[in-house]
């Protein structure tokens, strides 16, 4: 399973031109899950995200994670990173789980963080979706987890 952590003053998710999630200061969460993937994956995935310290403390240092700040996540369903670009020009998107799967450990992982955070927003998974943000710092975490 694959992220990429933006931290964000705030961040929405449009679809049609309707907002359909939204966070003001907190995470926004890219997430690709790939083949092979498992529930344990994603749950070590939240584990690290919900404590990873990537928020200023008073002294300025990245000390706080989001939920030491009170802020929220937003989960977006994002496949292309799992894309191969080895062989060419185009991207292979082989690595990334069926739909099926996919949709189901995405559904996984936003229950999960439903349960352990208390503002999680989310994107429409497989929809055509616009995200807006306001990245804080600028502060960008890639993560993997097998």
């Amino acid at each position: 399973m694959k992220a990429v952590l933006q931290r964000v003053a705030q961040a929405r998710v449009d679809i049609a031109g309707r907002t359909v999630g939204e966070i003001g200061a907190g995470l926004l969460v890219l997430l690709c899950a790939e083949r092979g993937d498992s529930d344990a994956a994603a749950d070590r995935m939240l584990a690290k995200l919900l404590k990873l310290r990537i928020f200023s403390d008073a002294a300025g240092k990245m000390n706080r994670s989001v939920q030491d700040i009170g802020g929220g996540l937003l989960v977006v369903s994002q496949f292309t990173l799992a894309a191969d670009v080895s062989g060419g020009n185009r991207p292979s998107f082989t690595l990334a789980a069926p739909p099926d799967e996919g949709r189901r450990l995405y559904d996984y992982f936003v229950a999960k963080a439903r349960a352990a955070h208390p503002v999680v927003a989310t994107g429409e998974f497989g929809a055509d979706m616009q995200v807006h943000l306001l990245n804080d710092g600028p502060v960008t975490i890639p993560l993997q987890m097998s």
